[in-house]
Order: structure tokens, then sequence, then C-alpha cells
């Protein structure tokens, strides 16, 4: 992946990322709904100009020490992050655990919720990366298959394991070796985006929904069922179902998921593909049952005692945001002092008691429990061992692979 060359977008991954920003998890709010992992963290134009023909990528990461680092002399940390996605007080002035990490180190860290939309994020910093020079952020968070491609064209600088001791020692298994960025070289998790299945109970008839084989094939719930317009959550699912793991999946073995799919659209069964817009359906029992993002399930509880979901006996899927120090940035030390202090139990507590996201810090429950017990026992933010067990991600995708896995799935759900 490091000698991965820039290549251009297709027109059907072009169509993808429309579909995700206007649908798809990209589309609205940062707390409400979840975000992409995949093409839905890219941009139009900042994307297409990255991957561009005739810019080439810039020069590969140095590692530690390799550029010059200014964290002894000024004591601060630039870090951009998505709205809602740290602990804030209820006027919207201070950062808790932020504020915590400044008293006990001296490093005051200047926090930018600009990442509103990845698109524009992108899109804004894309020609700095491309051109070798300093974004002007010690630590970025972006979703898992961005941060692979911007790790595999130097963008991402290597860290010093020594500086993030609590980092390796407290991450879940789930997350440690993803294969956009082997033994965590580069980045550590913020939080994981589990998909799994959602239903409404009272929609079903009381009964529970956990298959994917139950969504295609339940008679009872023909017409009422809803995938995600999202290929990696729907397509994984599938594969999953079949037997197949999305980590490691041939092209047949997608072309089968593929087929299956498009039997459950000519049946009826599959009402639609939906974006973020599954929530309210499956609030109002419109929709039955659904392949849904954790997240979702998490909040529509909170209001809907009919809201239930479930882990397939096959496994679920997974995607993960990421912290990252991007290439020339000037105060790599005091990030990965930063990065480190957040897989700290105490503090990652603090930080799941308000995100509600998969927490990717190892012995957070105790901690956890002092401040919402209910969120300590939810696999859905800490993850006993059994849930880790049954995530699975899905493979990096070659630029080629990736368009014409995404034309298919484009004809599959009418794009």
């Amino acid at each position: 992946m490091a000698d991965e060359e820039p290549e251009g977008l297709s027109p059907v991954q072009l169509a993808a990322i429309r579909r995700h920003l206007t649908t798809g998890r990209g589309a609205p709010t940062r707390r409400s709904l979840l975000r992409s992992c995949g093409l839905g963290a890219l941009t139009f134009g900042g994307f297409a100009a990255l991957t561009g023909c005739g810019i080439p990528a810039a020069k590969k990461d140095t590692g530690p020490g390799g550029d010059p680092d200014h964290s002894a002399r000024e004591k601060k940390v630039v870090f951009s992050n998505w709205t809602e996605y740290i602990d804030v007080t209820d006027d919207g002035k201070h950062y808790p655990t932020l504020e915590e990490f400044t008293r006990r180190t001296g490093v005051k860290v200047a926090y930018s919720t600009d990442i509103n939309d990845n698109s524009e994020f992108f899109g804004k910093i894309q020609p700095q990366l491309a051109a070798g020079q300093d974004i002007g952020r010690d630590i970025i968070v972006l979703t898992d298959w961005l941060v692979g491609r911007i790790i595999g064209l130097g963008w991402a600088q290597t860290l010093d394991a020594e500086r993030l001791p609590h980092a390796y020692a407290n991450l879940i298994d789930q997350f440690r070796s993803p294969d956009w960025d082997p033994g965590r070289a580069h980045s550590y998790p913020w939080a994981g985006i589990p998909a799994v299945i959602a239903y409404n109970v009272k929609a079903t008839g009381g009964r529970k929904v956990d298959s994917v084989s139950q969504l295609l094939d339940d008679p009872r719930l023909k017409g009422r069922v809803a995938f995600l317009t999202e290929m990696r959550d729907t397509m994984g699912m599938t594969l999953l179902d079949m037997g197949k793991d999305p980590a490691t999946f041939t092209t047949d073995d997608y072309d089968a998921a593929i087929a299956r799919l498009q039997k459950g659209v000519d049946s009826n069964q599959i009402r639609r593909f939906a974006g973020n817009d599954y929530t309210s359906d499956l609030d109002k029992g419109d929709i039955a049952a659904c392949v849904a993002w954790a997240g979702d399930i998490v909040q529509l509880q909170a209001e809907n005692p009919d809201i239930r979901y479930a882990v397939p006996e096959a496994g679920y899927m997974i995607s993960s945001d990421n912290m990252m120090v991007p290439a020339k940035a000037r105060h790599r030390a005091n990030a990965e002092r930063l990065m480190d202090y957040y897989y700290e139990p105490p503090v990652a507590a603090r930080l799941a008691a308000y995100i509600n996201y998969v927490c990717p810090c190892d012995n957070v429950k105790p901690e956890l429990a002092t401040l919402d017990k209910d969120a300590a026992d939810n696999v859905l933010i800490i993850p006993d061992a059994k849930m880790q067990a049954a995530s699975h991600t899905f493979r990096a995708l070659s630029n080629k692979e990736d368009t014409a896995l995404e034309q298919k799935f484009s004809r599959l759900i009418g794009a």
C-alpha cells in the first residue's frame, strides 16, 4: 500500500460519493447519524484532484524524527475533529478532557470542530497534502478507508510507539491491525462504527430478526425490509451471511452476494436501499427490519422501546474513525501524547459516556459504569469479547476493483 500511486476516480465512484453525501452516512449532522466509511469520506473535486493524472504523491513518510518537530519549544497541539464528537459542557464552551490534558501536561490544545462535512474538509487540506506542506493541524480524525488511502500516499507520519504506551496496551483486539495500517503504525481509533440488524418489534409482531437470511427470506417481512446504500456495509453483511469473509472475498463471492440481493429486489422482499432516512421509517414501523448503524440504534432506543437490534451469528461489519498525524505537522510528539491520553481508561470512559460510539479502549467498563451504567452495559458501546470476535472489516480495494464493485452495487440499488 505504501507504494500506491494516485489514480483518477471513475464516474461510478463519483456517483457513489454523491449518493453518500445526499442520503448516506455523510449527509446530515454527526450527532444524530453515523458517518461514512469508504468513498463517502471523499470530496468530488478534492479527491478527484488528489487522484487525478499529473499530481504525484507527496514525499513519502520519513518516520519518527524525519521532519523537524517543534513540540518541545511550542507547547501546543492543533486538533481537528467532527462536531459533537468529544465531551463538552452544556454551554458548549469547555471540553473537560482536553482541559484536564492541558492542566496535566502544560500543552494547550487548539481544538476545532471543522470536520462538519467530509468533502468540504478534505477539499480544504488536499492541495497542501499533495504539495508536501503542513496543513496546520497535528491530529485529524477521519474514517478508515480514507485514512488508508492517505497512508498509502505517504501523507501521514509514522507514530513513535514509545510515546503511545497506553494506546498500545489498551487498544481492543478488533482494531489492532487493519490491512490499511498494519500494526497501527500511523493511526489509532477514536471510535468504532458497527453495522448490525435492527428491527421494530411492534412491526414484526413480536418476532426477533437476527440474520440477513431472515431479512431476505422471511415472507412475513416482505416489502418491509431495507438495506443500506453504503456498499461496504450491505455487501459485507450479505457476504458474512453466505459464509464468506469480507476481508478476503473473491469476485465470484461478491457476484453471488449481488445475485442474492437482486433476488430480494425482484421479489419485492426488499422495500428499498436506504441512506440515513431509514431511521424514521424504522421508528414508525414502515420498515420492520433492516441493516442499520449501531449509533442510530442507541439513539432510537432512547425514545422508542420497540426498537431492538441483533448481532447475526455470522457476524457484523465494523469501521472506525481514526486519529492520525498529517505529514509535516509541527507538533507530532505533543499529538502523540494527546492520542495516548485518550487511551487511559478514565479518560476514555468520559469520552464514551458522551459520544456513545464503540470505545476502542480496553478496561473502560468499570470506569464508565460510574458515569453511565446503561452505556457500560451496552455492547454497542463497550463490546465484550464475544462482540469483538464477531466483528469483521471490509478489505482494502484498489482503485480499479473499487470501480468495478461500486458499478455492480449501483446497478443493484438502482442508483
